[in-house]
């Protein structure tokens, strides 16, 4: 994105139509290609999001910008990128609202299902963690010089424990295992992994923007404390009994107000949580968890704007990851070696650590095995740790583009993984797969 930065900064102040027409410009191009590679995707039984993170690496540096600079410069770089970045955050922030609403917190209530979860998203967290704090520490010296290895490390390790829980969700669904006794532990584990990972995720923001002041973070997190708790306990009880005196319309969608007061309350949340010093977005996640028990609410929602959310927010922000990632920047094999490494390190240790975690919690064998294909599943949640990692300054650009590679090439595994293995357990995969 360094060759967006360079662009015309001034044009947004001296002609507001000029910038509206790259802006329109970028977003045929963006949604255009998104969702021709999302559909290529789904064809070829891969998530969407794989094709509409490739389709954001295609229109940057690594293709588009190498195949015609010219053409490149005139699309993404005649205009700041700040439209494009201010969208794609409110996007994020809208998504993360509406992953908030989607889970599903009964199933860690579940008996039969809790011990294996539990074990499951531990295993699934501790391994990859480690491992990825490991090589973060040995990896600095070579790829992050000049940045404190403490907070590279941590963000590396936090990238290696991520799972994406919307990518995951559609996976079973089109997978047949969303009403499975598996695909229950699996949703509960990936539920409690995300729980655990944004927790981790925050700390690790919070000590680093703290610049390793003890107390700073302390402060950061009390407050985050305090936020929660208000939410929790006065917030929610609030919106609840306020959406249970509602008279709901007839037909599908949100009035008008109710979508209103939702929009400002999401807005006003992750307004809070940046004063707090965290990040916007995870205001919309706390939102979404608030509101996740009114069923009526979550249905209506999904129909009035859950579409477009997904068809043109979500394209805009993984394709604005894609596009601050330049493949040609690993243009050596050390560099390529690095890469191999990550992405073998990645999978190995989200892999092993939940098949470790399924086998304690009481799985056979190849549901493991299962376990640990669906938890290497990252896309969304991979992305956005990397991204504030790389807008903190804590990832260099050539990690950043390479844990990029490492967060398709995991994504990818799945679906394969999934049809060699399922079918030894019995389960007939459905057909026309569209994860």
């Amino acid at each position: 994105m360094g060759m967006m930065a360079s662009g015309d900064l001034g044009g947004l102040a001296q002609s507001p139509e000029r910038v509206l027409y790259f802006v329109l410009l970028q977003l045929v191009a963006i949604i255009a290609l998104a969702r021709a590679l999302g559909w290529l995707a789904r064809k070829v039984g891969q998530p969407r999001s794989v094709g509409e993170i490739i389709a954001g690496v295609l229109l940057g540096p690594s293709l588009f910008g190498r195949l015609d600079p010219g053409l490149f410069h005139y699309v993404f770089a005649r205009i700041t990128p700040l439209p494009l970045v201010i969208m794609s955050q409110i996007g994020l922030t809208l998504l993360m609202f509406q992953i908030g609403m989607g889970f599903d917190f009964s199933h860690l209530k579940e008996a039969a299902n809790g011990r294996a979860a539990a074990a499951t998203a531990a295993g699934s967290i501790a391994l990859p963690f480690v491992l990825g704090v490991v090589l973060g520490i040995a990896s600095q010296p070579y790829l992050a010089r000049g940045i404190p290895v403490v907070p590279y490390s941590l963000f590396i390790g936090t990238a290696f424990a991520i799972t994406a829980v919307p990518v995951l969700g559609r996976i079973l669904v089109e997978y047949g295992l969303a009403r499975t006794r598996l695909g229950a532990i699996a949703i509960s584990a990936a539920a409690a992994n995300d729980v655990a990972g944004w927790l981790l995720l925050l700390a690790v923001a919070a000590f680093a923007s703290a610049r390793f002041s003890a107390a700073a973070m302390a402060w950061r997190l009390a407050f985050l404390g305090l936020y929660l708790a208000v939410a929790l306990a006065v917030v929610k009880p609030l919106v609840h009994r306020m959406l249970a005196r509602l008279s709901w319309p007839e037909g599908p969608g949100l009035p008008p107000d109710v979508l209103a007061a939702t929009l400002l309350l999401v807005f006003i949340s992750g307004m809070m949580t940046y004063e707090i010093g965290i990040f916007t977005i995870f205001g919309g996640f706390v939102m979404g968890v608030i509101v996740n028990a009114n069923t009526e609410f979550v249905t209506r929602f999904q129909q009035t704007v859950g579409d477009f959310i997904f068809v043109f927010f979500l394209p805009i922000f993984f394709t604005y990851a894609g596009l601050r990632a330049d493949l040609g920047g690993i243009d050596n094999g050390m560099l390529w070696l690095w890469c191999g490494v990550i992405v073998l390190a990645a999978t190995v240790g989200k892999g092993a650590g939940a098949y470790a975690g399924a086998r304690l919690g009481g799985l056979d064998a190849m549901s493991a095995l299962v376990m640990g294909a669906l938890m290497n599943t990252r896309g969304l949640m991979e992305l956005i740790v990397i991204n504030i990692g790389y807008s903190a300054g804590f990832i260099p650009h050539i990690v950043y583009t390479l844990l990029v590679v490492m967060a398709i090439v995991t994504t990818m595994t799945t679906g394969p993984a999934l049809r060699v293995s399922l079918p030894r357990l019995g389960h007939v995969i459905p057909r026309d797969i569209d994860a």
